[in-house]
């Protein structure tokens, strides 16, 4: 066996952690039904499951937020159908070292020897070049290939690796999972905190899984931190209270990463929620960004977005709205200037709707394309010199102020699309009142058209 591969080579994938481990590691699961959660890839009857437990799994995917039990399971996987478990790190390991370990997996396929299980923690920091290097391999089926991953792997993992793995969502945790795992560490006496007889009501267990937000490693982190501030109780019982997890916690990290899929996900949602005009939700996904660590400029770019393509002239102070709140970030700093984009966000979410000024500028660019650029027509054109006079500039112009309702009649568009309607209001907001002033127009400029010219 190759030296790199000896190194790498876990005998025992799910030997227990040592005492001094933190908790969360010392809690990892045995057995498959140890395992608490994603129960729609786990359940008895899932196919899974079925694979797992008849050694007939192939290369995967396991794509979910921090704490879901993707490392557990691909440990599981191998201690089950009893495969070599070679773990990867994408930060640590490069070509060079997946080559050696790839050709060693061969040799030991042919030998007839156990299968080959290589698990890529991070597998989307892995570069194209790196993640090719696999590509031979688990065609011939030298090796079964388990990739784990936060970010959506649609983008992260090239497309001839993932057209061959089979990609497994894992949720995040529900409270009630989170609660079960809890508790099994507070009575577990092996692994857990069994041997210090520590309690905690169910309350404060779904405190610390509120907290947590689907996290079984942040639970366990937090439970194991808070046993340290845990008081004696009535019964003389060392009892982790309401008080030790507030202690223990501080301030709630959220799960982000501002070049990742949660970002696109979460100002998604905060658009969604503004063009819905549900101001709670759009407040929610504002602050929620910004707890988050987002940069508020960022934010505010998005919030003047929404206020041109969503709102438009139904609610023109929109824009001016989100144009203050970014003014009134620059001004006030953290945190004060929070609260100026969340009043944005809630007035963009009440304001009338109207994407008609949005509609019109991709008609007209995609005219602009598909058209070709007419000149300029002549009685629009300025005759500044002799020779411009002579060749019909400006013959035709009518000056507006001259004429009934300050429209004197002409057309505007050159003579290919001079029909065209590219704006059309609503009856939403200050709309309603374009849309008559249109029509208005629309009369004058009929009653005011020259019979013979533009």
């Amino acid at each position: 066996m190759g030296d790199l591969f000896s190194k790498l080579y876990e005998p025992d994938p799910i030997e227990p952690a040592p005492r001094e481990a933190p908790l969360a590691e010392r809690m990892r699961p045995r057995t498959l039904d140890e395992f608490v959660g994603q129960r729609h890839v786990l359940g008895p009857d899932r196919l899974l499951r079925k694979q797992i437990e008849d050694g007939a799994i192939g290369s995967v995917i396991l794509w979910g937020p921090p704490g879901t039990g993707k490392t557990t399971l691909a440990r599981l996987i191998a201690a089950v159908t009893k495969g070599r478990f070679v773990p990867f790190s994408a930060v640590l390991s490069g070509i060079k070292e997946v080559k050696e370990v790839m050709s060693e997996a061969a040799r030991e396929r042919k030998r007839g020897g156990a299968a080959t299980i290589v698990f890529i923690d991070e597998i989307h920091r892995f570069n194209r070049a790196q993640q090719d290097a696999f590509l031979p391999h688990v065609e011939r089926g030298d090796v079964v290939l388990i990739g784990a991953t936060t970010e959506n792997p649609s983008f992260e993992v090239v497309g001839a690796l993932l057209s061959r793995s089979k990609v497994v969502v894992m949720e995040p945790l529900s409270v009630e999972d989170l609660i079960i795992i809890q508790k099994r560490a507070l009575d577990d006496r092996e692994r857990g905190l069994g041997n210090r007889e520590i309690v905690a009501a169910d309350d404060v267990l779904e405190q610390i899984a509120h907290f947590a937000s689907g996290d079984a490693r942040r639970a366990l982190t937090v439970l194991e931190t808070a046993s340290a501030f845990a008081k004696l109780n009535d019964a003389e019982k060392a009892e982790i209270t309401a008080a030790s997890v507030r202690e223990a916690t501080q301030r709630k990290t959220l799960l982000y990463d501002r070049s990742g899929e949660e970002h696109y996900n979460l100002i998604s949602a905060l658009h969604k929620s503004v063009r819905e005009s549900d101001p709670d939700a759009s407040a929610y996904w504002c602050l929620r960004m910004i707890e988050s660590g987002e940069d508020a400029l960022f934010i505010a770019r998005r919030l003047v977005r929404m206020a041109s393509e969503d709102i438009g002239l139904a609610d023109p102070a929109a824009l001016a709205v989100a144009l203050h709140a970014k003014e009134a970030f620059d001004f006030l700093g953290v945190p004060e200037g929070h609260l100026a984009l969340v009043e944005a966000a809630i007035y963009l979410a009440l304001a009338p709707k109207s994407n008609a000024a949005y509609s019109a500028h991709n008609k007209i660019l995609e005219d602009l394309q598909n058209i070709a650029a007419d000149p300029v027509p002549l009685h629009l054109r300025n005759a500044p010199t002799k020779l411009m006079k002579e060749s019909g500039y400006g013959d035709g112009y009518k000056y507006a102020h001259d004429f009934e309702g300050g429209v004197g009649g002409m057309d505007c568009l050159p003579d290919r699309i001079k029909n065209k309607q590219y704006y059309q209001p609503t009856d939403r907001g200050l709309e309603r009142k374009l849309r008559e002033r249109i029509a208005e127009i629309e009369r004058l400029r009929a009653q005011n058209r020259p019979k013979n010219g533009p």
